[in-house]
């Protein structure tokens, strides 16, 4: 039973993978699901990415973590209680752990709760954090993150701390992000924090190259949600005759990313064919910036007030303590 549960499992999954990717390939303009960038190869890409020296993201919030944890803790738990500390995609905890260390170095009496879409990184992220930290109280969790959150906010009394970092609300529209962060204040209690963390307007030139590295990382792990279609949904892409292009906009504050046709052609995926005209973008990743007004504005619109606006020295990023009221 638990075999033929599985396999139901796999093949539901396969179904929405399809029809995701064909919806957004008939549409105008096209479109693939960014959360497919993430399988086995994906993950590892991304790995890649974060060391770069261009991407600026993660050493800009690391760097919060490392020099401000104490208070970031304050900020968690003032009178010492308790807490889940719940993270949202949480990858491979590079940046966390720092948290994770500093709070079980005070004694912190915490549960850490990551939450991601991907079991392959959960695993990882598992049996690394057993390795390194062995005392620390971990629950992986597979799956939507609301279902999780809701599920927590009923069971436990404790306060729950969401953490959103890596600037992951900018891969949403402002449309989308309002929504998203509405419905995580829906699902946690008056007096629960968020931690999210957002990349910040700047110099145009520096932002652009985060998403075009020298190496061509970045191109790969585009290129990757190709190969990925073609192994898990019978297609014939070729990803050679595709080019990743990035561009940034300043006054949206979003930094786009494509994949352009380099010339006219078919794709089968299964039992349809999808036309792409020369030069034709398939669109896949949106990833936007803001201003400081602009994450006061938003906490406000979705039933938060800010508590702290935590940033690296050269500005560049913040991490945004926000309290549900």
């Amino acid at each position: 039973m638990i075999e033929t549960l599985e396999n139901t499992t796999i093949t539901s999954k396969k179904a929405v993978f399809l029809k995701e990717v064909l919806t957004g390939l008939n549409s105008v303009p096209k479109t693939l699901p960014s959360k497919y960038f993430y399988d086995k190869i994906g993950d590892a890409l991304f790995q890649q990415i974060m060391e770069l020296d261009e991407y600026y993201l993660t050493q800009a919030e690391f760097e919060i973590f490392d020099q401000q944890k104490k208070q970031i803790l304050q900020e968690f738990s003032p009178n010492g209680e308790s807490f889940n500390l719940v993270e949202f995609g949480a990858g491979d905890g590079y940046k966390t752990k720092v948290l994770l260390k500093y709070f079980l170095s005070q004694k912190v009496d915490f549960e850490y709760i990551p939450i991601d879409i991907s079991q392959n990184a959960l695993d990882g992220l598992k049996k690394t954090l057993n390795q390194e930290i062995p005392d620390l109280n971990i629950t992986p969790m597979q799956g939507d993150y609301f279902q999780v959150l809701d599920r927590l906010s009923h069971a436990t009394s404790k306060k729950n701390i969401i953490l959103f970092l890596g600037s992951n609300i900018g891969n949403f529209s402002p449309t989308e992000s309002t929504k998203f962060l509405s419905q995580i204040r829906a699902d946690i209690n008056m007096g629960d924090h968020l931690m999210i963390g957002i990349d910040l307007k700047k110099d145009p030139a520096k932002i652009l190259a985060a998403y075009n590295d020298q190496d061509g990382i970045t191109a790969e792990f585009n290129l990757n949600l190709l190969h990925r279609i073609n192994k898990e949904l019978d297609a014939n892409f070729n990803p050679e005759q595709f080019k990743h292009y990035p561009f940034y906009n300043p006054i949206t504050g979003e930094c786009k990313s494509s994949l352009i046709s380099l010339q006219d052609q078919e794709v089968k995926i299964g039992n349809s064919t999808i036309h792409l005209s020369q030069w034709e973008p398939i669109h896949t990743e949106v990833s936007r910036k803001f201003s400081l007004k602009e994450i006061h504005d938003l906490a406000a619109r979705c039933g938060f007030c800010i508590t702290s606006d935590l940033s690296d020295r050269h500005g560049y990023f913040v991490d945004s303590i926000w309290k549900a009221v």
